[in-house]
């Protein structure tokens, strides 16, 4: 009985132990589990953007097929559901009545045994020259690129081909054309992110891809069968643009000179690496296009071999954007967006739930100067209907470093603010940002040798990469009057500056441990007078 009873107070005292472990191992689960719940909900406070778009859940990045129609403005974009780094792409999608607030919608396109879904374009097809429309319906034709993994993983060369999808119900569900691939890879290995445009002087759909290192140039009577024109750029002709990556995402479209009754042709081209302040970004040409053939500028090219700074924005996160199909403005501008982030860090910045935002939606214009044809950029007149509290204050004279306004009187997380300097001359000066717990986001220009630049070191969170706040972003100030005006947007994670009428464009995210409560303005070198500066909130969820 003395043995029987020892080996049961044993075997009780082992049970209880295992329990204790038990629970002290389910208790260690829950709180691991709680604690993850919290940093969520203080990273969706912290840093889910207010007015910019972010995917509820997962990853994102290029923009892809945007188009309006009936009222609507479509975006869709690079998107893997199930996980918050690069993966299986699919194409997500959003929709909105003034490119400002987007609301999210259910996927529109998904991986198959073709491959993944990368980027492209979509097209509103008015007269029905694909021949997918019935009793009256206008089709959407959405082109895209099919990645084959498998033919990856082979280390084959044919990984990419050239496919489309049409919609009946104006971009809401999508079908794969039964005869993809309709353009197959002709042996090159990075092919990829067809843009589609309707050609109204030579009747014919034309389409511009991107090829390793240039650009080919295809026509198409019905958007099923096409027939190669012409290239640009590559190896035959390397001075033209950055080579310091592949050349992605690019897009062509005409565009009247501000002012003239010139019209010129763009085309845009992203690279990954060789932007102008490291990683991704995207250079543009000008010039012009016959049906067949882009030949850039006399002026612009001159211009471009001498020194290359024709970049749709000098800052490091605004990549892969292109423009809304079916949508000019009154004067003839076209309409953009790009994904806020640059590869160099774009899959480890600390958000869980998402990662990555696009840009605000921008107008685009062409103007001439003494030496050549420049790009400026303005955010959309839709989001003036946002603003809300005011604050004002003219002829504001800048000795040392003074605060000009706190998040008491305006939300710095969400405000539009325009200033105007009078006479810049060589005057520098700082704008910053910052909160108590010493984070600091700094920006402005330095008239000695006349760079604007910004200065994210101190903003915050900056360890999850050795690149991401290394160095100033620099621009060179392409205006020469003694005027210098500005439009700074703020978000939660992110500034977009637009310096003298949007000449010169500045985009970079940033991740603050507490949200920036102020913003104050110092000189660098001697006094000057702020003549004007205007702060609004922006009202948008």
């Amino acid at each position: 009985m003395k043995t029987i009873k020892s080996n049961f107070v044993i075997a009780l005292a082992s049970l209880c132990i295992i329990m204790a472990c038990k629970e002290k191992e389910h208790n260690g689960t829950e709180d691991l589990k709680v604690e993850k719940e919290n940093t969520l909900a203080s990273e969706e406070i912290l840093y889910r953007p207010n007015y910019h778009f972010t995917p509820k859940v997962g990853w994102m990045n290029d923009p892809n097929g945007m188009f309006h129609y009936n009222g609507y403005y479509h975006l869709y974009y690079q998107h893997y559901p199930d996980g918050n780094k690069w993966g299986p792409m699919h194409w997500g999608h959003a929709i909105s009545t003034d490119m400002v607030e987007w609301k999210e919608q259910p996927i529109a396109l998904y991986p198959d045994d073709m491959g993944y879904i990368f980027s492209g374009s979509a097209v509103v097809d008015l007269d029905n020259t694909s021949g997918f429309g019935a009793e009256g319906q206008v089709p959407i034709i959405a082109m895209f690129t099919y990645h084959n993994m498998e033919i990856e993983k082979a280390e084959g060369i044919d990984v990419e081909s050239q496919a489309i999808a049409y919609s009946l119900d104006e971009g809401l569900t999508w079908t794969k054309y039964s005869g993809n691939p309709v353009i197959k890879n002709p042996g090159i290995r990075d092919f990829r992110d067809p843009k589609v445009s309707w050609n109204k002087e030579h009747k014919k759909w034309i389409m511009v891809l991107a090829a390793h290192d240039k650009v080919m140039f295809y026509g198409s009577k019905d958007l099923k069968s096409w027939e190669l024109l012409s290239d640009f750029g590559g190896d035959f002709n390397k001075e033209i643009g950055t080579h310091g990556g592949v050349w992605e995402c690019p897009d062509l479209f005409p565009i009247p000179v501000k002012g003239t009754d010139e019209v010129k042709w763009v085309l845009y081209v992203s690279v990954n690496p060789g932007g102008p302040n490291g990683g991704s970004a995207t250079q543009y040409f000008i010039g012009d296009f016959d049906g067949t053939n882009f030949t850039m500028d006399k002026n612009f090219s001159t211009a471009l071999e001498n020194n290359h700074d024709y970049w749709i924005d000098f800052g490091k996160d605004n990549y892969a954007g292109v423009t809304f199909s079916n949508l000019t403005s009154k004067d003839g501008g076209k309409f953009y967006m790009g994904w806020m982030s640059n590869w160099e860090y774009a899959n480890e910045v600390p958000t869980e739930t998402w990662r990555s935002a696009m840009t605000v939606a921008r107008e685009i214009k062409l103007i001439k100067d003494t030496d050549s044809y420049r790009l400026a950029f303005d955010p959309v007149d839709e989001i003036d209907a946002y603003k809300g509290a005011k604050y004002k204050k003219e002829n504001i004279t800048v000795d040392g470093e003074q605060a000009l306004i706190s998040s008491e009187k305006i939300d710095l997380s969400r405000a539009a603010i325009s200033f105007n300097i009078d006479d810049i001359r060589s005057h520098s000066f700082r704008f910053k940002l910052y909160n108590k717990e010493g984070d600091e986001l700094s920006f402005g220009y330095n008239g000695t040798d006349n760079n604007f630049f910004i200065d994210r070191n101190k903003s915050g969170r900056t360890g999850f990469s050795d690149t991401f706040s290394n160095k100033k972003s620099l621009a060179k100030r392409i205006s020469g009057n003694d005027n210098l005006s500005g439009t700074i947007l703020l978000d939660k994670t992110s500034i977009e500056l637009f310096f003298d009428e949007g000449s010169t464009v500045m985009t970079e995210i940033f991740f603050p441990n507490t949200p920036f409560e102020t913003l104050s303005i110092e000189t660098l070198n001697q006094d000057f007078v702020l003549d004007l500066l205007e702060v609004n909130q922006l009202n948008i969820n």
